[in-house]
């Protein structure tokens, strides 16, 4: 099983970036899948979630508005576009997917993870 992100990159403030995370390996269209993040010298955090369906979604306040997440059931592949980035979004962004049908905002309860794609924004 496999997670794979692309996407990421160096933009300046106010500019976008669109994330994909490309699953092989199982089928995760009944599996809820995440975005977390993780800067140097701070925790793994959590950025956005999707349900199986794609019916429900969740973002960390600070992402709210500006990010958006969402799914491809069809070609195995969960997207994060991230549009208005700040300096403060610099990190390394992992996608990950659980066994269970809805996402959560805890790291713990994922059972796969990607390897991560660096983004950058500079001030």
């Amino acid at each position: 099983v496999q997670l794979v992100e692309s996407g990421g990159g160096f933009v300046q403030t106010g500019g976008s970036l669109r994330l994909s995370c490309a699953a092989s390996g199982r089928d995760f269209s009944k599996n809820g899948m995440g975005w977390f993040r993780q800067a140097p010298g701070k925790e793994r955090e959590f950025v956005a979630g999707i349900s199986w369906s794609g019916g429900s979604t969740w973002y960390t306040d600070s992402v709210k508005g500006r990010f958006t997440i969402s799914r491809d059931n069809a070609k195995n592949t969960v997207y994060l576009q991230m549009n208005s980035l700040k300096p403060e979004d610099t990190a390394v962004y992992y996608c990950a997917a659980t066994h269970r049908a809805y996402c959560s905002g805890y790291a713990i309860m994922y059972d796969y993870w990607g390897q991560g794609t660096q983004v950058t924004v500079s001030s």
